[in-house]
């Protein structure tokens, strides 16, 4: 019925990916706000409201990716969909805070430069998060009943939570 053991490391995995696109997006747009004299002046309200469109927005897709059994992709597959989700959802969240939206009057230059901006960081972040160790290796780091040396994955999480929550049933 309700599978415990695999429930908690989609949770998991859901809030990494909404939580890292919610914190790139927010540092983007306080990027793209421009030279502000003082601290005060940047755009604190809209990066918030930004940062949590851009995590809905994450949820959705992330949720559209697990219907579509599209998520025990390796490195480079993996990279590209979350490259590709995280500038759509910075896209959509700088959308969502417009308001109502006008094609001709939105701002597309700076809606653009913070899905870059935010794009660029969700690469850099996935290739830091490459290469973990796994859990179950032994000390010498060598494979061991077909268990490989290295895990990679551009995630965050754990290689075994992240094993979990990406297997395909």
């Amino acid at each position: 019925m309700f599978d415990t053991l695999r429930t908690n490391p989609i949770f998991l995995d859901f809030a990494e990916r909404a939580g890292w696109s919610a914190g790139q997006v927010f540092f983007a747009t306080l990027l793209a706000g421009g030279t502000a004299t003082s601290v005060a002046d940047l755009p604190w309200t809209y990066a918030i409201t930004v940062s949590l469109s851009a995590a809905l927005a994450s949820v959705l897709l992330t949720a559209l990716q697990y219907l579509g059994r599209a998520t025990n992709l390796s490195f480079w597959p993996d990279v590209f969909v979350r490259l590709a989700k995280t500038f759509l959802s910075s896209l959509l969240a700088s959308i969502t805070a417009a308001g109502v939206f006008n094609v001709v009057e939105f701002d597309w230059t700076t809606a653009l430069n913070v899905a870059v901006v935010t794009t660029i960081a969700a690469l850099g972040k996935s290739l830091l998060a490459r290469e973990k160790p796994a859990a179950d290796v032994p000390a010498g780091g060598t494979e061991s009943a077909g268990v490989p040396a290295r895990v990679t994955s551009p995630s965050t999480l754990s290689p075994e939570v992240y094993r979990r929550a990406v297997a395909r049933r």
